[in-house]
């Protein structure tokens, strides 16, 4: 591989091929299809930079320094080329010297040494993305920097962003007051990590003196002023539902069914000492109020291989990756 230094960018004479705006599949579809195609990439596009924006977030969490690229020597040294990290590229102009981000990524299947060569070659498409605007001084200077991470963590943040939620049913009140837990098939008899959450749902309550409709042209007229009505005064303004992760399990010496079957639908006296707080959640969520339903909980999980769940700090690396702690691992 041919290898470029810093200053060779500028130099470097390459026939640059122009990305075509048209695309011959898209002008042959039937509008309809083509509308929703174009949705289609829209939201995905959506999707990998609220992904991107994450794993910025979690790298200035750690507060690592950039490093400016000088050779690919960087990435051929011993300490990146069998690594794997969370990852981001950046840069700076000539008028602006802060160092802003071209792109993150967590590279949790290919090592980082292979996977940042690929941003520094010009013969890849990422790579001559980057040389391109370093030669017609977009940019002034190119920087990295990593967080090198276990199996184990990338499985972790894999868990986090890339697995749904999954809904945790429960019975109707039996003895009273009292729900049971319904838990779903298909949980894995096999070691892994998982997640444990509770719905949270905020209400706002409008002020009464503020109609967010506006005002009604046709029934406006002068002098009146805007009472409000008792159903405007008690609408209540509901925000999306987000779930609160509170509890991140290792199932390393049961399987996840077990671990969760433990949590879920356990007697309170199997509750080992560091599934007091969780389970006691979970148990007293269950006793409900007449005509009051109990938090909506939910789980998710993922199979990681026995031998790598001991090695990195997970709660530490999910907690950075959500950006609250979770409230009932020690």
């Amino acid at each position: 591989m041919e290898e470029y230094s810093q200053e060779d960018w500028g130099n470097h004479s390459q026939d640059l091929h122009c990305y075509q705006g048209g695309d011959p599949e898209l002008d042959e579809m039937p509008a309809t299809k083509r509308t929703l195609k174009i949705k289609q990439e829209s939201s995905e596009e959506a999707q990998k930079q609220d992904v991107m924006q994450n794993i910025v977030q979690i790298l200035e969490s750690v507060q690592l320094k950039w490093e400016l690229f000088q050779s690919w020597t960087d990435f051929s040294r011993l300490h990146l080329s069998n690594k794997l990290a969370i990852f981001g590229i950046g840069y700076n102009t000539r008028w602006k010297e802060d160092i802003r981000y071209h792109y993150a990524e967590i590279s949790s299947q290919v090592p980082l040494g292979k996977r940042l060569r690929e941003y520094f070659n010009s013969e890849k498409p990422e790579g001559r993305i980057i040389m391109t605007r370093v030669q017609k001084m977009n940019w002034k200077n190119v920087y990295y920097k990593f967080l090198e991470i276990t199996i184990s963590e990338a499985r972790c943040l894999e868990l986090h962003m890339e697995v749904d939620w999954i809904p945790i049913a429960h019975s109707k009140p039996t003895g009273g007051n009292v729900v049971q837990y319904l838990l779903p098939g298909g949980i894995p008899k096999s070691p892994g990590l998982y997640a444990i959450g509770y719905e949270d749902c905020q209400e706002k309550p409008h002020s009464p003196h503020v109609d967010r409709r506006g005002p009604d042209p046709g029934k406006e007229t002068q002098g009146e002023v805007d009472v409000p009505s008792p159903q405007a005064s008690l609408r209540v303004e509901m925000e999306s539902a987000r779930i609160i992760y509170c509890y991140l399990g290792i199932a390393e010496v049961r399987t996840l069914q077990q671990c969760l079957f433990l949590h879920f639908q356990a007697n309170t006296k199997t509750f080992s000492k560091e599934w007091v707080g969780i389970n006691g959640f979970l148990s007293q969520n269950c006793i409900v109020e007449p005509g009051v339903s109990p938090k909506s909980i939910y789980i998710k999980f993922v199979e990681v291989e026995r031998d790598f769940l001991s090695a990195g700090s997970l709660v530490e690396c999910l907690e950075k990756a959500i950006g609250y702690p979770l409230k009932f691992n020690n």
